[in-house]
């Protein structure tokens, strides 16, 4: 229905109340009839209504700026998440985002509780308390090592090889089980020096001899430059990753904007 189309039957409502008393007159006052209370009724309800439909018209064309607040794990998938920003911001300049680093449990803690828009899940996540979208990115997992140990000479790492060296584990990793399926029954004999939530501070420890980091593969320098190296696991093992939300967030104009960008990209 369009536009001049509303205003006639407006304008023919207007008319057909002329048919109609809408006023007693007394001495002293004037009241309104029941078509009379009725009609004054719709009037307000209409004039509520244009007073929100000029406010969305001019809402349209205003500056959208705000926080957007993100939080992941350690994943080369945040490029996808910055080529977004990046497109975004180009749109929106005026919009600020925040970081958060930490593992699943810690980014899905700070949804609950309101602090995050979105997080960066590495692996699944509760499909009963989030929507999300799946990224098309996965990370490898691995063994970081140094260059002049005995494993650098291999092209990937087989399950019986960690059996009998000293190893950095993800903390989530092993609370997750997400590396069951590799080690099979053999996950009991690892030799576990010690355990880590964020692999910059365990690439430390790998540097000085302390063992070898089971990790996800490019978050860590390995290039010609680094004393570091990074083998595949075999059979391959990929971590899958999604960016979730809470179900039923009601968002800020900036995160639905983010959400609508990134819907467009992948």
């Amino acid at each position: 229905m369009t536009i001049l189309s509303e205003l006639r039957k407006v304008r023919q409502c207007s008319q057909a109340a002329q048919m109609f008393k809408l006023l007693i007159r007394g001495n002293r006052r004037i009241t309104l009839t029941e078509e009379g209370m009725l009609l004054r009724k719709r009037a307000q309800e209409i004039m509520e209504l244009v007073d929100k439909t000029e406010s969305e018209l001019g809402n349209m064309n205003e500056v959208i700026n705000g926080d957007i607040y993100i939080g992941s794990g350690e994943t080369d998938a945040m490029r996808l998440i910055a080529k977004v920003v990046k497109k975004l911001q180009e749109e929106h300049p005026h919009i600020q985002y925040h970081l958060y680093s930490g593992n699943a449990d810690d980014v899905m803690e700070r949804l609950d509780k309101g602090l995050l828009d979105f997080g960066v899940i590495i692996g699944s996540a509760s499909i009963q308390k989030y929507d999300y979208l799946s990224l098309p990115a996965t990370d490898t997992w691995g063994l970081l090592m140094r260059k002049d140990s005995p494993l650098a000479a291999l092209d990937s790492i087989r399950a019986k090889e960690p059996a009998d060296i000293p190893l950095l584990c993800s903390r989530q990793a092993l609370a997750g089980n997400e590396l069951s399926g590799w080690l099979r029954d053999d996950s009991e004999k690892l030799n576990i020096v010690a355990t880590y939530n964020l692999i910059y501070n365990a690439a430390l420890m790998v540097e000085e001899g302390i063992g070898y980091a089971l990790c996800l593969d490019k978050l860590v320098n390995t290039t010609s430059s680094s004393g570091l190296c990074f083998k595949p696991l075999e059979p391959r093992v990929e971590a899958h990753l999604n960016i979730d939300w809470k179900k039923y967030q009601v968002f800020s104009k900036a995160a639905e904007k983010f959400l609508e960008k990134m819907r467009q990209e992948i």
